[in-house]
């Protein structure tokens, strides 16, 4: 892998040789703060306009009081386009100086040299960074990014829906206990509405159907350090059994489009077509936000730990953001101290604050023990992570997990489909895209 890396820094510093960063030319670094000039853009998802804006606000207003002639531009994007949008601007001239990246985005950029290598010991907190998020900004003892935040996968549910055809509002804690009471929710409201699904699980929700595969204890991949290889195992008969428990699940409790993804399924529950979904924490807060939210379920809407099979709770995928700084940037200086004021302790108090996992264990206990949080915030310790692989960008890319889910839905064997997908993954993990 080291000689992949190698190779791929020296196309990405060829591409750096041609092309100067696209924010501004190289500010003077020896100059006062107060005359540093040089403009510095950051690319933040969309999440923190609509979720944190007062953080980003204040963040701003500290960075520009230390630098008050630096031209600081916070430019928010789409989940939908941001990888094509910031390919592009890698290619161009036109890359930001800081860059949020989702956790399973990041081992594609590394590997491709596009990120400058950060000290941890410059952030807040890093000796208790979140060891699934630091993972994924790692590679052969260096780091190329900060954690931002976490999230884990939980069971959203509507308790008036669950106490009206239950007689409790509370979550059962066993998927036994929970798929009687999914049966008895299909009695209550599915036969009033054809569209009802007492469970809404989407067909092409890979990552719920992963968390079954864990439970089974099986993995997409692994690695054999000899060989410095991954190796794809969805055909073992431990994913086999997670892929298939996952199936099931869909087929009998969801009805509507199963070969959807998960984009909306908060939509649909405010919508009250759904009495429960699998999703990351913060989605309890979609379900009920205008305008796309319902404001009279808010009282409704409550967390609970997923149950899964064999009477334990569904291991929950490890989510969240990180930030790094462009390889590219020429100012990355200031860049790197844009993500210290936007990581550091306060900051992260205020993500917490909104029911956000922040980035540290140190500030995470305290949600541990939160009725509101703790669903969520008990989830991290035992989450499962995709491969850290080379090629996993290109994994994800090709849509083949989701693809393999469809395929099974429509008639084709588990055997068979796990069999393709192996293959399609063998081809692509290896290799840095």
């Amino acid at each position: 892998m080291k000689r992949k890396l190698n190779a791929a820094i020296g196309v990405a510093a060829m591409i750096a040789g041609v092309a100067a960063c696209g924010s501004d030319k190289s500010s003077d670094k020896s100059a006062a703060p107060e005359d540093r000039t040089g403009t510095v853009t950051v690319w933040l998802m969309n999440d923190a306009q609509t979720s944190w804006p007062e953080l980003v606000k204040d963040v701003t207003a500290q960075f520009k009081k230390k630098y008050p002639k630096v031209i600081l531009k916070v430019q928010f994007q789409q989940w939908s386009d941001k990888v094509q949008k910031l390919d592009a601007a890698l290619s161009g001239s036109s890359a930001p100086d800081v860059v949020e990246l989702g956790n399973t985005e990041t081992m594609t950029y590394i590997l491709n040299g596009a990120l400058a290598e950060v000290d941890a010991k410059q952030f807040d907190n890093s000796d208790t960074w979140i060891k699934g998020l630091t993972d994924t900004c790692s590679y052969q003892g260096k780091l190329y990014c900060v954690p931002y935040y976490a999230g884990a996968r939980v069971a959203i549910y509507n308790a008036d829906m669950f106490k009206k055809a239950t007689g409790s509002d509370a979550l059962p804690t066993t998927e036994t206990a929970l798929t009687a009471a999914l049966d008895k929710l299909e009695t209550t409201y599915g036969s009033k509405d054809d569209a009802y699904s007492p469970l809404y699980l989407p067909g092409r929700y890979w990552y719920a159907a992963m968390s079954y595969v864990a439970a089974y204890g099986g993995k997409i991949a692994t690695y054999d350090k000899g060989s410095d290889k991954w190796t794809a195992t969805l055909e073992s008969s431990q994913a086999q059994q997670g892929i298939q428990h996952y199936i099931d699940l869909v087929k009998k409790y969801n009805h509507g489009d199963q070969t959807k993804d998960e984009t909306d399924h908060a939509n649909v529950e405010a919508k009250e077509k759904t009495a429960l979904i699998y999703g990351n924490g913060w989605e309890s807060s979609v379900v009920v936000t205008p305008p796309n939210g319902n404001k009279k379920l808010t009282k409704a809407i409550k967390t609970a730990a997923m149950p899964g099979p064999n009477g334990k709770t569904l291991p929950s995928f490890i989510g969240g953001s990180d930030l790094a700084v462009v390889g590219k940037s020429k100012n990355q200086d200031l860049a790197k101290y844009w993500i210290q004021l936007f990581t550091d302790e306060k900051s992260e108090a205020v993500l917490a604050s909104k029911n956000i996992l922040p980035n540290n264990e140190k500030q995470l206990a305290p949600l541990k023990t939160n009725p509101t949080t703790a669903p969520i915030a008990n989830a991290v310790p035992d989450a499962w992570f995709t491969p850290i692989a080379p090629g996993w960008g290109a994994v994800e890319k090709q849509n083949i997990l989701p693809n393999m889910l469809v395929s099974i839905l429509k008639g084709t064997s588990v055997a068979d489909a796990t069999k393709a997908a192996d293959q399609k993954i063998d081809s692509l993990i290896n290799s840095a895209s």
